[in-house]
């Protein structure tokens, strides 16, 4: 690879990166509150993008998408940035995880096994990062003790009665639910967009 050409696709990745980044920034504003869920946990499309992205250049750009969409979206925090920061922990798990396996089974195949095997991480990992990072920093930053948390999440779902409960009965179902809405769009949309990107980079190359 010659210097020019190294330097045209680093200039495309970062094209690239700051496209899916500005996509994902609009979708997290799109945010939709699911049943049975506490109010503070609404679901989202911007890990589309994200994962799309770390399909396309790897898993090291997928991170660097989901930290440029948090970085941006910290002007209209709600939570004092704590909400940005579980988003980037667990975005970049999820989309970090599937694009390291689809970056050794590059096939249909190998995405459906990416984005299954990420969906389950999500939902493990989020378990003590929830209990140990996410909701002690949401409840001192914005004066809240678990008993306030606990009685807002009861409020969408009464059998949330314990911090426990709370992790089990709402962030664990809400992150499969998550990881697998965004894998299943991210399945059928990866392709053509993937094509387009590719067909992009052949014309730069004849340029």
């Amino acid at each position: 690879m010659t210097e020019q050409t190294a330097r045209r696709a680093l200039i495309r990745k970062i094209t690239t990166t700051a496209v899916f980044s500005a996509m994902a920034v609009v979708l997290m504003y799109l945010e939709i509150p699911l049943p049975l869920m506490p109010g503070f946990l609404k679901f989202d499309f911007s890990e589309i993008p994200v994962l799309i992205g770390s399909f396309c250049l790897g898993p090291v750009y997928g991170v660097i998408i989901e930290l440029l969409k948090n970085l941006l979206h910290l002007p209209s925090t709600m939570t004092m940035g704590i909400g940005e920061l579980s988003n980037f922990l667990t975005g970049s798990l999820y989309t970090g995880v599937a694009g390291l396996i689809y970056l050794k089974l590059h096939t249909r195949k190998g995405a459906l096994i990416s984005m299954l095997t990420a969906t389950a991480a999500l939902a493990l990992i989020a378990v003590p990062v929830n209990a140990f990072i996410t909701l002690p920093l949401y409840g001192s930053v914005m004066g809240l003790d678990m008993d306030t948390i606990l009685s807002m999440a009861a409020a969408s779902n009464p059998l949330i009665d314990s911090k426990i409960k709370l992790l089990l009965l709402a962030f664990v179902p809400f992150n499969l639910f998550k990881g697998l809405v965004v894998g299943f769009i991210t399945f059928w949309v990866y392709k053509p967009i993937s094509r387009l990107i590719n067909r992009t980079r052949e014309e730069t190359r004849g340029a």
